[in-house]
């Protein structure tokens, strides 16, 4: 399955290209070039595409405002990481936010997310189904709630191999044939960062109705 992410931490394929202390710049020694890279084994957090939103109806063949029930959403996401050890921990937090069309009595809904882990950008390591509980008090419209996911990735399987990380770092020379050539154009290299990428995504865990309303409304 292809996904398209909103991430929290943007880090294109993982890789972030820096130069002594200013993202972006290059490192210069005498008349050669090199490009320091600097990356994290810590899983980029984000939110697929058309799962950070939930729409209850009352009917469910109904699509119409007039049959609205609750609305909710994904927000607030925020993430940690501890790097130390052979195995990679992340957490993500966040917090989901509900407004419902009938504010008469109290109310308790429960609304399942999911959390993975995708290597690559399409290999799914492992999900997770959870629920966050919201609960409206009489007359009110609005309910929030807090949720939270984690994961354990393997620190060798999210680094990149040595010879791989030479080929993108090694100083050129301004003479060299590959001097002006971006190293990650090399698909070798490319497919060498994308194995050693991984995401924690997390969303609703939504049939394929409300996907399909999420992505086509």
């Amino acid at each position: 399955m292809t996904y398209r992410f909103r991430f929290l931490t943007a880090l294109g394929m993982g890789l972030a290209l820096a130069g002594c202390k200013s993202d972006g710049e290059l490192v210069v020694a005498g008349n050669a070039v090199g490009i320091t890279a600097v990356r994290t084994a810590c899983p980029a957090v984000g939110i697929p595409d058309y799962t950070g939103d939930m729409t209850l109806f009352n009917s469910p063949t109904s699509r119409t405002l007039g049959d609205l029930d609750v609305t909710a959403a994904i927000t607030n996401l925020n993430s940690t990481c501890n790097e130390e050890g052979d195995r990679v921990y992340a957490e993500a937090t966040f917090d989901v936010v509900a407004r419902r069309a009938n504010v008469q009595g109290a109310r308790t809904i429960e609304l399942p997310y999911f959390s993975t882990v995708l290597r690559g950008g399409s290999a799914v390591v492992s999900k997770r189904v959870g629920t966050v509980t919201l609960t409206f008090a009489d007359g009110a419209e609005r309910a929030t709630a807090s949720g939270k996911a984690a994961a354990f990735v393997n620190r060798a399987d999210a680094t990149l191999p040595a010879d791989v990380r030479e080929r993108i770092t090694r100083k050129r020379k301004a003479g060299d044939p590959d001097a002006a050539l971006d190293p990650l154009a090399d698909p070798e290299v490319r497919a060498a960062v994308q194995r050693a990428t991984f995401e924690l995504l997390v969303g609703f865990q939504l049939t394929q109705d409300q996907l399909r309303y999420n992505a086509t409304r």
